[in-house]
């Protein structure tokens, strides 16, 4: 929806005080992060898709900056800047712009400038807890705001890592499949490749260089890259080039000697991301398909079945609750729950609220270790639109 009139200016700001008062009588403190934030933090955590989206510039002083494509990473650095100890419990919501480039055809759902209202808990202990809490606000919020219609999908990170673990791969492949279940689109394609034993197109790069290259000792792997760009008179632009450049030479340098992923495994991972539907009873079929699972395994849907416990006893309808494995988000720093609410008046690209668990954000965002972290945030102009029932 494209806010024109002033009508709808004040029918927004009338539906993020009624937000924001939910947010608020919940615990958590109102503020109001920075639009323009560095740059490095967002592009080494966001992912590729939303890295690519990101309004990203430069000071005269040659500081690389942008403006925030969400508010999850502003709130974790404000955090940060006001506790010395990271894992100080705290709560936070927030009402404000987003900024995304987006395809020149782009529909209304999916503006350059978007308003988010949401809200961030950091050091909860009690895990499951949080996570419960953080979904039965969202929802809680959404219905005081006029929606009456809505469906929650869950998806579960720590799952997919579990199911992985219990493929018996390797720490290679297991992040090669980490970082293409971000993908969900090209994920299959993806599985079927490395089964096949499909690798990248070789490039015409000496062996000494590729060779020398470690995932593992960054400095050194992007020095020697840095070089050979020079030799060859090739110009960077922008700090996080040489980052990406980097990486994906290091993912080249070792497809060289990969073998193919094996076929049970692969067959598993296929079964395990085939799960969808009802939350009730998706747990049952990867409880099947993984009978005899390791301890991780078994840990791993313990949470699941704790988790819906805890959304039903909080109020949480189940049987409005969808469950889909191959459900990731496509941002990088979601590290389990993940979830995503729907109405009847946009497509399923276009949620009226999403969130989730991100405990190695904080790391990222200049703590020295990772924080139980779990947060959401709705899309106020798609939930205006619902509320009044208009299709984006």
């Amino acid at each position: 929806m494209v806010v024109e009139t002033t009508r709808e200016l004040e029918a927004l700001e009338a539906q993020a005080k009624t937000l924001m008062n939910v947010f608020a009588t919940a615990g958590h403190e109102a503020v109001a992060p920075a639009i323009i934030q560095p740059a490095d933090v967002f592009l080494d955590v966001v992912g590729e898709s939303l890295r690519a989206r990101t309004y990203v510039f430069t000071d005269p002083d040659g500081a690389e900056l942008c403006l925030r494509p969400d508010l999850t990473v502003p709130t974790c650095r404000l955090h940060l800047a006001r506790h010395v100890d990271p894992a100080t419990p705290a709560r936070y919501c927030y009402n404000g712009a987003a900024f995304r480039i987006q395809p020149v055809d782009a529909d209304a759902a999916h503006p350059r400038e978007f308003r988010q209202a949401g809200f961030e808990r950091f050091g909860d202990v009690a895990r499951e807890e949080a996570e419960a809490k953080t979904i039965s606000l969202v929802v809680t919020a959404l219905e005081k705001a006029g929606l009456t219609t809505w469906t929650l999908k869950l998806g579960d990170l720590g799952l997919f890592s579990s199911v992985l673990d219990e493929a018996g791969l390797s720490p290679r492949w297991k992040k090669r499949l980490d970082d293409a279940f971000l993908r969900p689109r090209a994920f299959r394609e993806a599985l079927k490749a490395f089964t096949r034993g499909v690798r990248s197109a070789p490039l015409a790069l000496p062996d000494s260089l590729l060779s020398s290259l470690d995932r593992e000792n960054t400095e050194p792997s992007e020095a020697a890259v840095l070089a050979y760009l020079e030799e060859k008179g090739i110009e960077l632009f922008g700090t996080r080039a040489l980052a990406d450049i980097t990486a994906n030479l290091v993912t080249i340098a070792e497809g060289r000697e990969e073998t193919p992923l094996d076929e049970t495994a692969a067959k598993l991972i296929s079964d395990y991301i085939d799960v969808s539907g009802p939350a009730r009873t998706a747990g049952a079929k990867i409880a099947r398909l993984l009978k005899g699972a390791r301890a991780g395994s078994g840990a791993a849907l313990e949470t699941y079945d704790r988790r819906l416990a805890l959304l039903s006893n909080a109020g949480i309808d189940l049987d409005r609750v969808m469950f889909s494995a191959e459900y990731g988000r496509t941002l990088d720093y979601y590290t389990g729950l993940v979830f995503e609410v729907h109405t009847g008046t946009a497509g399923t690209g276009s949620p009226v609220a999403n969130g989730g668990r991100y405990d190695a954000l904080m790391r990222a965002a200049g703590a020295n270790a990772d924080i139980p972290a779990v947060g959401a945030a709705i899309h106020t102009e798609r939930l205006l639109a619902a509320v009044r029932g208009v299709s984006l």
